[in-house]
């Protein structure tokens, strides 16, 4: 039970740590959520005046849940990035912690600042697309369920893609960014999975993002209940327990080989 508390207590030092270097680089952070703003409103307008309402929200739930995963997953991954910034990586890798939790301090970071991200832009939104953000017919509880649900899929994800900056400082960021682009391809987050080529869409059933962002709409346009949603919650509940200690495994194995080469010892 000490040890429970103890390393619990470790978990939340990599969370105040993250937050703070959020606070270092404040300036930076302000500029990366304009960008999201910016860029939600952009993809949003592409529907206003040629579409009805529902269609501006149909991709304006789009961008905001797209936007919250990037974060978690591209958090996860830059908690590397960080440790090779700041020069720290190696005595990270040295301390007497679990490398668990070292890695669930820095997810349920992800997860805190991804949901803090997307519920500014999310409150912003409304000043710019007036009537057609109509959220009072939404199920906020399905929503919350989902979200929640989904967000241990791209936790596993997050942990998977970390491997890329442990292994490479030069190119490893950009290769997670490829990652991403994959699951924005093929999981319907501006579009229906019907338009893809037919050989592509079988792909898009092995994404979480596909079934978060059909419940996701569902709850938001058509007011679905949680009982409703209970196949995709179940099957996202599946595949986060799955892609979870997989993510995990994937990180040892990479942590293990970056060691044995000596790729820690090059910093960023």
């Amino acid at each position: 039970m000490l040890n429970l508390i103890r390393e619990t207590i470790v978990s939340y030092a990599f969370i105040e740590r993250n937050f703070n270097l959020l606070k270092r680089y404040l300036s930076w952070e302000i500029l990366f959520f304009s960008y999201s703003i910016v860029n939600a409103l952009t993809i949003g307008l592409i529907m206003v005046g040629r579409g009805s309402s529902e269609d501006v929200l149909y991709l304006v739930i789009g961008a905001l849940i797209w936007g919250f995963f990037s974060i978690m997953m591209r958090e996860v991954s830059d908690a590397i990035t960080w440790e090779r910034w700041e020069g720290t990586i190696e005595y990270t890798f040295m301390a007497p912690i679990y490398r668990v939790t070292h890695l669930v301090g820095s997810c349920l970071f992800a997860i805190l600042y991804g949901l803090l991200r997307t519920a500014l832009v999310l409150a912003i939104m409304p000043l710019f697309f007036g009537e057609h953000i109509d959220l009072g017919n939404a199920n906020w509880l399905t929503m919350s369920a989902i979200v929640l649900v989904s967000s241990l899929s791209f936790i596993g994800i997050g942990l998977m893609a970390a491997i890329f900056p442990l292994l490479s400082p030069e190119k490893g960021q950009a290769a997670t960014g490829i990652i991403q682009s994959g699951l924005l391809l093929v999981s319907g987050i501006y579009y229906e999975i019907e338009v893809l080529p037919v050989w592509l869409q079988p792909i898009s059933k092995i994404s979480p993002a596909t079934y978060t962002l059909k419940s996701i709409r569902a709850a938001v346009l058509d007011n679905a209940s949680i009982e409703s949603q209970m196949g995709n919650l179940l099957l996202l509940l599946v595949i986060g327990v799955l892609l979870i200690p997989f993510g995990f495994w994937v990180f040892h194995l990479g942590e293990k080989y970056a060691k044995r080469v000596g790729r820690l010892k090059r910093s960023g």
